[in-house]
């Protein structure tokens, strides 16, 4: 009970439709009384009206009475008969009771309709005069007309009883389909990518509800313009420290070639590794700006064994210096449809991972495969592979596991995280020999638009 208080507080759809019930209920309840009272009435004028054309039809056939002996009445319905007898015969009535007639009915009763007290039992009697001079009295029980009435009654009340539970279901599905604009426009905004930032549709929102969306658009914009401002920042910062870190980084290699104590060389070589280290922070850093840019160029079909040759030929002299083996396994291609620079700065980051990570004569490969629809790459290693209570910490920026002595910022699987996140793909993390718990395989699903082709038509 507690729990639907608190959801009837929060809830305005709930709200709204408990209002409307409660009034329907009101309502209709009003309206029953209404109509019962009505048809309750209506039933007792028409039951008048009744004895009004008994006395009438007994007039224009100028009937003449006989009342029966009481033996004969036995069988009849005491209830709902209905009594005619000379107003004058009620004074020779044998009997107080209205077991039989005569009634003992008063002679000196003035025309009309009245309701009199007769053996205990309220009748309804009409006394008329005729036009011969006559009086004749008309009369009914009272508990057998209310009876009829009320069920006459209740029977007006059917309306209300069936369309009242319909008229609930209908007001509430009415209610549903009004707030359905604002469900769906949560949905909506719950689907979109943490870089769409482009304005909500306000034009099929309801008129109560569109300051609320052009509130959100203002905070859009104005959001959009902060991460622009960063990124630029970024880039900035990274295009300004790029060139005095190339020119330590060749003051430092010229300073190795000039003759030196070999203390001094041994230095050396820690600053150089400083410096290359700031030097790959800096290029990823600016791969990360470009990939969280919010301003994209338009998405084409590119081939995943196009950009593979040419990272292969970007890093081969580093893998050639770790003396590892790194291919492109199997002859299919497949095409998908994104940013080239994207998948490009992906594949990049993923393979310089391997080749850093792996030990020297160690392994990377390379492979690319059609299944379900979708491009599944992928790119495995022979390294020690990342433990599984890691594998969601090494997305996050500057993290790295411990143990690890090679040069790096931390920032490539973020990198590879926020491009897969940006293209609606998938990435999973697992072990390249699950048996020995060894070696790394990042596997991307990318969204595709061609069937895989040949090799060799790919190029």
């Amino acid at each position: 009970m507690d729990g639907f208080k608190t959801r009837l507080r929060e809830s305005v759809q709930l709200r709204l439709s408990a209002s409307l019930s409660l009034v329907l209920l009101i309502v209709a309840m009003a309206a029953g009384v209404f109509a019962f009272v009505s048809a309750f009435d209506e039933a007792h004028e028409m039951q008048d009206a009744t004895l009004r054309q008994v006395a009438d039809l007994f007039e224009r056939q100028r009937m003449t009475l006989r009342y029966a002996e009481p033996s004969a009445t036995e069988d009849d319905d005491e209830e709902s008969r209905v009594v005619i007898q000379y107003l004058a015969d009620g004074a020779n009535a044998s009997h107080n009771g209205d077991a039989s007639t005569p009634l003992p009915l008063p002679t000196t009763l003035s025309d009309g309709l009245r309701t009199l007290d007769v053996g205990g039992e309220p009748f309804r009697v009409l006394v008329k005069t005729t036009t011969d001079g006559q009086r004749i009295a008309v009369a009914q029980e009272v508990g057998a007309r209310d009876k009829d009435a009320r069920e006459s009654a209740w029977r007006s009340l059917l309306p209300f009883l069936i369309l009242f539970p319909v008229l609930l279901l209908v007001m509430s599905d009415l209610v549903r389909k009004l707030f359905r604009p604002i469900a769906l426009l949560s949905r909506e905004i719950d689907l979109r990518e943490s870089q769409a930032l482009h304005p909500i549709d306000e034009r099929h929102v309801p008129l109560e509800v569109r300051p609320f969306v052009v509130a959100i658009n203002r905070l859009l914009e104005r959001v959009r313009k902060a991460m622009e401002t960063q990124s630029r920042f970024v880039a900035d910062a990274a295009h300004e420290l790029r060139s005095p870190l190339t020119a330590l980084s060749l003051q430092a290699e010229r300073l190795a070639q000039t003759e030196m104590p070999a203390h001094a060389h041994e230095r050396l070589k820690p600053l150089r590794r400083g410096i290359e280290r700031g030097r790959k922070l800096i290029d990823q850093l600016l791969s990360l700006a470009t990939a969280q840019s919010i301003t994209r160029s338009p998405t084409q079909a590119i081939s995943v064994r196009g950009v593979y040759r040419r990272v292969l030929e970007d890093l081969m002299a580093l893998a050639e210096a770790r003396q590892l083996d790194i291919g492109i396994e199997g002859d299919q291609d497949v095409h998908v449809f994104m940013h080239e620079v994207d998948l490009l700065t992906l594949v990049k980051n993923l393979v310089d991972n391997a080749i850093r990570y792996t030990p020297s004569g160690g392994r990377v490969d390379l492979s690319v495969d059609l299944a379900g629809g979708q491009a599944k790459l992928q790119v495995s290693d022979s390294g020690p592979g990342i433990a599984i209570g890691e594998r969601e910490r090494v997305f996050d920026p500057f993290y790295r596991t411990l143990g690890t002595e090679q040069v790096g910022s931390g920032l490539g699987l973020s990198i590879v995280r926020t491009i897969v996140e940006r293209a609606g793909a998938t990435v999973h993390l697992n072990y390249t020999d699950e048996l020995n718990r060894s070696g790394l395989c990042v596997t991307v699903w990318l969204p595709t638009g061609a069937k895989p082709a040949d090799a060799d038509s790919s190029t």
